[in-house]
């Protein structure tokens, strides 16, 4: 049982990277999440990503950041950097160097390429609504394969 939540990790980056858009953040977690499920073999937090139509979205954290395009670490108070363990912030800070000079737009077409937000969309259209959680597992299967 993880002992984090996504808020957590969502402070974390933000202290790490100050402002940011919101559809960036939710796909730095994701991606954070991910890497930890195949670096660490274990998840960063319990709470579960839907395929939403802009790529995987962790519902409570949009809870905070609905309407909003740029978030900030204070829209994160339940957040708590100091609960993530060395391993999980070794993970973020890796996934930042490699996805953090990333463009929002430019994650979210990556996650659409990938099997996980694939999967759990089916045959959906590209703007069709879509509240199907993305499996733990099959983010572990697939990121564990690149």
């Amino acid at each position: 049982m993880t002992k984090t939540t996504e808020h957590d990790v969502a402070s974390y980056i933000l202290d790490k990277t100050g402002e940011i858009s919101a559809m960036k953040l939710q796909k730095l977690i994701y991606y954070s999440q991910a890497w930890a499920m195949v670096w660490d073999e274990c998840a960063l937090f319990d709470a579960d990503f839907e395929a939403w139509a802009n790529g995987p979205v962790l519902p409570s954290i949009y809870e905070i950041h609905r309407g909003q395009f740029l978030v900030d670490k204070s829209m994160f108070p339940k957040g708590n950097p100091k609960n993530l363990d060395e391993d999980a912030r070794d993970t973020i800070d890796q996934v930042l160097k490699v996805y953090g000079k990333k463009t929002a737009q430019w994650l979210s077409n990556l996650t659409h390429e990938e099997a996980p937000w694939k999967n759990a969309r089916g045959d959906l259209g590209p703007l069709n609504r879509s509240n199907t959680v993305i499996e733990k597992g099959s983010m572990h299967e697939y990121y564990s394969g690149l």
